[in-house]
């Protein structure tokens, strides 16, 4: 697409800032140009009809599995999938192979993305408990973030050590994203059902074996080890009820501590497992349905910032193992919106709210620039929605390379007409188009 063509979006629902309003959205080159009940200009017309428009979804959490898991998928597969939900900026975790804990392998992970993102991207520096230096010397104008996995991994990115920890939260300059469950309590957990059970762990157990207790221990420690540095933290997929007691109801720009749900805690509970297993296999487990709705209740009310998805593929022959050989993790993020509108069909929550969660609140907790709102000179990054068809998820239809969803043969609200990646359509109903990688994302940290 050269750099001067306009598009013009006549007569759309546009989804933004607390409301929706029809009106026309006028985009030249990069840029939304334009936002106004008529424009009158030349230009590729496109009929916005009954049709809603919203910011390009941001996601704060995705595990893209490049480098070093080629069978999972890679930047250029999962990115594409990401454009088919209407997703058009994610942040991607430092666990791959080799783990990103230098500034070396961080970067060779951006070059990678320059070539083959099909959306705007940045990856998360990992924490270890020996890398303080490298995390002081990043440049968090052009990443977004650290990550520590204060449970659920293994090697150099499990901090365990409290000696480190309170270093890390202490020195670190930029937002401190955590996985937060006690490996202690899960240890002791799982050996309680080896004794048992022996190798007859089945799925259902997970919830049991991650527990509730695991979550609040590590988030708690979490949430106070901030406040006693005024580190900025922000607390990634809550999955218990008892969580949100740690977290504030005011204005998220206030706020030092925030914290993330994923769409898979919004959506099943524990009687999930039974029909599909492993597949719904997730670090934090999916848990109760008292769970899964204070988790709602706690987006609604603004303890919980943002809606995101987690989203971790794994081959299916892999989650076919049994419980204990099976990894954790499940791909969404094709599905993401259309979850949402999912409970937006059932008035559990509004299209704004929707977009306040999922676009709005990462660009304005990770203070990305000129993305995540329709607002004029802003990047056009854009998806076009028709909320009142459906679409059923099957294999055919999935662009992540994995090719299974736990979600297949469920009909969703929502079709995904088209996204616009930095004025350019990336995706049109149900196709990838020839496009320019996405850009790396900026950041307002000084």
């Amino acid at each position: 697409m050269a750099t001067d063509e306009v598009i013009i979006f006549k007569s759309i629902n546009i989804v933004n800032e607390g409301t929706i309003i029809n009106a026309d959205v006028m985009v030249c080159g990069d840029r939304i140009t334009k936002i106004a009940p008529v424009i009158n200009a030349s230009g590729l017309e496109i009929n916005g009809m009954s049709k809603y428009l919203m910011p390009g979804i941001i996601d704060d959490q995705v595990h893209f599995r490049e480098p070093g898991f080629p069978a999972k998928g890679n930047i250029a597969t999962e990115s594409a999938a990401a454009a088919a939900g209407g997703i058009t900026s994610y942040m991607e975790m430092p666990n791959t192979k080799p783990e990103a804990i230098t500034l070396q392998l961080l970067e060779e992970k951006y070059q990678r993305a320059a070539e083959t993102s099909v959306v705007n991207y940045s990856f998360y520096l990992g924490a270890t408990e020996h890398n303080l230096d490298v995390i002081k010397s990043a440049d968090y104008n052009q990443v977004c973030g650290v990550k520590i996995f204060m449970g659920s991994s293994t090697g150099n990115l499990l901090v365990e050590s409290d000696t480190a920890l309170e270093e890390i939260f202490k020195e670190c300059p930029a937002l401190i994203a955590t996985h937060c469950e006690d490996e202690m309590t899960i240890r002791n957990n799982l050996q309680k059902f080896k004794v048992r059970y022996g190798d007859m762990i089945t799925p259902p157990m997970h919830p049991q074996i991650r527990s509730a207790e695991g979550c609040y221990l590590s988030s708690f420690k979490a949430v106070n080890l901030a406040r006693k540095h005024n580190t900025r933290l922000h607390i990634l997929h809550i999955s218990t009820a008892r969580e949100l007691s740690l977290f504030e109801i005011k204005d998220r720009r206030e706020k030092r501590i925030t914290s993330e749900a994923c769409v898979h805690h919004l959506y099943f509970d524990d009687k999930n497992y039974a029909q599909l297993g492993n597949k719904i296999k997730c670090n934090p487990a999916i848990k109760s349905s008292e769970d899964r709705e204070a988790i709602l209740q706690g987006v609604l009310d603004g303890r919980i910032d943002v809606i995101a998805t987690d989203h971790a593929p794994h081959t299916e022959e892999d989650k076919a193992l049994p419980y204990l050989q099976a990894p954790a993790g499940l791909p969404l993020i094709q599905q993401s919106l259309q979850l949402m509108l999912y409970h937006y069909k059932k008035g559990s929550i509004t299209l704004e709210q929707i977009v306040d969660k999922m676009c709005h609140a990462p660009a304005d907790i990770f203070k990305i620039k000129e993305r995540g709102y329709i607002r004029e000179g802003y990047f056009a990054d854009l998806v076009m929605v028709d909320i009142h068809d459906y679409e059923t998820i099957e294999k055919d239809n999935l662009l992540y390379k994995c090719k299974w969803s736990p979600l297949e043969g469920v009909t969703l609200p929502g079709r995904i007409l088209g996204t616009w990646v930095n004025g350019s359509q990336v995706y049109k109903e149900g196709k990838l188009l020839p496009h320019k990688p996405g850009k790396r994302l900026n950041f307002q940290f000084s």
